[in-house]
């Protein structure tokens, strides 16, 4: 990551925050205290910006420049909102296509998933506040562009971005290795969302039990599963096929 992704000292990343800059994480000396520190935490309450607490010896790795003990890493885009993005779609006349990470941290994964989210008519990726990838350069260029077009939602979580989509009409599928279900046998006809999980530990027992129902892509290899960005694929482009054949 480059020193234009960041922004160094607490003033500076005040003023960023309040001049509506996307602020992905905060990262803070671990024993810094005073006023400033106090009142950028009051002005970082209600956004879904995660504030990290490191050793000094961190930020030093991150930068050599004076970072007076705070660095902000910035977004290299603006994130929408679900509740924005799912009335619009509905509005235009479309059923929603919407493709949720849980717990997805590698960066060259999550572009190439972009990509092929956009390829796949994908209207929306969903990451949560914390514990995932985000808009990052390197995104950006294994994206291959596709992050400057697909809609980024930050959600604060995967859970609550689920329990949403089914309230406004959208079934969701969850991919993982305990269904019994293959992909190829599901309907994605109407709202579909499509919740892929990281390669070690796949979508959490929590959000596999509010989903709609679970899905799996068939395999004979001895490798317990595929690259989270290739499975994407596979599941997106027998949706793509099945949606095309229905209008």
């Amino acid at each position: 990551m480059s020193d234009k992704d960041m922004i160094f000292g607490i003033r500076a990343v005040m003023e960023a925050i309040q001049a509506g800059r996307e602020v992905d994480k905060i990262m803070v000396k671990k024993d810094l205290q005073g006023d400033l520190i106090r009142e950028l935490g009051e002005l970082l309450k209600g956004r879904m910006v995660p504030v990290q607490r490191v050793p000094v010896e961190r930020l030093n790795r991150i930068t050599r420049k004076n970072h007076q003990g705070v660095i902000a890493f910035v977004s290299a885009v603006t994130y929408h909102r679900l509740e924005d993005l799912i009335p619009f779609v509905f509005e235009q006349g479309r059923d929603p296509f919407i493709v949720l990470l849980d717990g997805v941290t590698d960066v060259r994964n999550f572009g190439a998933i972009a990509r092929t989210c956009e390829c796949a008519g994908v209207d929306a990726l969903v990451i949560p506040s914390e514990g995932s990838v985000s808009v990052t350069a390197d995104a950006m260029k294994t994206s291959a562009g596709a992050l400057n077009v697909l809609p980024v939602c930050k959600e604060r979580t995967i859970h609550q971005a689920i329990r949403f989509l089914k309230d406004s009409g959208v079934k969701v599928f969850a991919a993982t290795e305990k269904a019994s279900a293959s992909y190829t046998e599901v309907s994605y006809d109407g709202p579909v969302a499509l919740v892929m999980g990281a390669e070690d530990t796949g979508v959490s027992a929590a959000n596999l039990r509010v989903c709609d129902e679970m899905i799996r892509i068939p395999q004979v290899g001895s490798i317990a599963s595929l690259n989270v960005s290739v499975a994407t694929g596979v599941m997106l482009f027998e949706a793509l096929r099945q949606r095309s054949e229905r209008k």
